[in-house]
């Protein structure tokens, strides 16, 4: 018994110290840019929304995953990618809602269009309201003309 208990201590000791190295490891840091590939960085995080926050930019935020996306975009342009290989790569992975300006296209037509729509709409309805109002009295007769002409001189 006492010869079984040596290896399966070691062995549960070794288990032991690689989850804690496990817990305790950090993520990569982030690869190292030239300063036109840092202002391009900042620029796609300012184009791209936070998937936790939703009204805010990568840029803004301060989540967990928007530091890991801000990495990605990081690590893509440290492998040379363009910009729109790296906006590709988000839109793919997580569609057109994580631009903060998503495309024009059939799917965002409501969004891009809706405001205007309704502006128009409004406005339709208010034209409409008003000629309705105005064609809507008929002429004074002669009786109220002169009513309203003693109202008028008099105050009463």
């Amino acid at each position: 018994m006492k010869a079984l208990s040596a290896p399966l201590s070691c062995l549960l000791l070794a288990m032991t110290l690689l989850a804690s190295a496990a817990i305790h490891a950090q993520p990569p840091a982030p690869p190292a840019l030239s300063a036109a590939q840092e202002q391009r960085a900042d620029k796609l995080a300012h184009g791209l929304r936070c998937l936790v926050c939703q009204n805010q930019t990568l840029a803004e935020s301060n989540a967990p995953l928007a530091l890991d996306m801000r990495n990605l975009i990081r690590g893509q342009l440290a492998d040379g990618k363009t910009d729109a290989q790296i906006m590709r790569f988000f839109e793919e992975r997580y569609g057109d809602f994580v631009r903060y300006d998503p495309p024009f296209k059939p799917i965002t037509w409501l969004l891009w269009l809706g405001p205007f729509a309704l502006l128009a709409l409004g406005f339709a309805v208010l034209v409409r309201t008003l000629k309705r109002r105005a064609g809507a009295r008929p002429p004074l007769t002669a009786d109220e003309r002169a009513r309203a002409a003693r109202f008028l001189d008099n105050g009463s």
